[in-house]
């Protein structure tokens, strides 16, 4: 897919270096069609990594995507310059009157405060609110998905034993769900959180459904009964070095986090993690994009 971003953007250069097709705006303008208006609003404190991470999953289909990122801006941003978030991002309040034909929130370090501890939660609850009349559908990730399930459907999230931390097994509920087409049987996701969502919590409200669950690491994907709006609590954007990266974070911080599982080969640290999760990753993505978005969304907004 030509993801639409602006020329200068640090991710551009990286994802060259994977063979991932990027379009610069330049030559976007000369294509004829309607792009698709995606919204991504960019909780994660790293944002640039946050930023490559999503573009090179939105980045394989036919569809062409106009990309907006925006951010809480009276949050301050302690780990990206001011001057990425100047010349790369919008704040809410610039993009209010527009209509999106997807959105996607992210997750953020945050899970250690309730939600309305957070000092961003009321700008995130004016998010959300405008979400169900701007947007055609809504990704939630990780503690976005938590935030999401609590101001839409009032669902809770618990404190887990220990860090959920690692690659692990997952199944579809449901094979006939068009979000979930051509998924293998058994696929692993990665999670990094120390909360949770109860699947019981899920299954007992009538306008949810659990599409995919692991024994180990509980439900991930969620979907409202009228689609529109999707949950996931871990992480199909995650590129091979992330959760390598979080353990040496943790671990410098005198943190007692544990190897990341099934993740490093042989469970040996410095030995090179293999990506087993790409393919599902960009499949999910597709799926999203062509079934729940440009299948749903009017060629104009009115």
């Amino acid at each position: 897919m030509p993801v639409n971003i602006p020329d200068n953007l640090p991710a551009i250069d990286i994802l060259k270096e994977e063979n991932i097709f990027i379009m610069e705006k330049n030559r976007a303008m000369h294509q004829d069609i309607r792009p698709l208006r995606i919204a991504l609003c960019n909780l994660m404190p790293l944002k640039i990594i946050t930023e490559t991470d999503f573009i090179r999953l939105l980045s394989n289909s036919p569809l062409q995507i106009e990309l907006d990122f925006f951010y809480m801006d009276k949050h301050d941003s302690k780990n990206t310059s001011k001057e990425h978030l100047n010349i790369f991002y919008k704040t809410f309040d610039q993009i209010k009157n527009n209509r999106y034909d997807g959105l996607i929130i992210t997750g953020a370090p945050v899970e250690h405060l309730r939600f309305e501890q957070v000092d961003y939660w009321d700008d995130l609850i004016r998010v959300m609110a405008w979400s169900k009349t701007n947007v055609t559908n809504t990704m939630h990730v990780c503690w976005g998905a938590q935030a999401g399930l609590y101001y839409h459907y009032g669902i809770d999230k618990y404190p887990l034993p220990k860090k959920l931390f690692g690659v692990y097994e997952h199944q579809v509920t449901d094979k006939k769900m068009p979000l979930f087409r051509g998924f293998d049987d058994i696929f692993l996701v990665p999670h990094s959180r120390y909360t949770e969502t109860r699947l019981k919590d899920i299954v007992e409200h009538p306008l949810l459904m659990p599409a995919v669950v692991s024994e180990k690491a509980g439900v991930h994907v969620v979907i409202s009964q009228d689609n529109k709006q999707i949950f996931v609590t871990g992480h199909f954007e995650y590129n091979p070095e992330t959760l390598k990266t979080e353990y040496l974070r943790d671990k410098a911080k005198g943190l007692n986090t544990d190897l990341p599982e099934n993740y490093f080969p042989n469970n040996d640290p410095d030995a090179p993690p293999l990506q087993l999760w790409l393919a599902n990753a960009n499949l999910f993505y597709i799926n999203w994009l062509n079934y729940y978005v440009y299948q749903e969304t009017p060629y104009e907004w009115v």
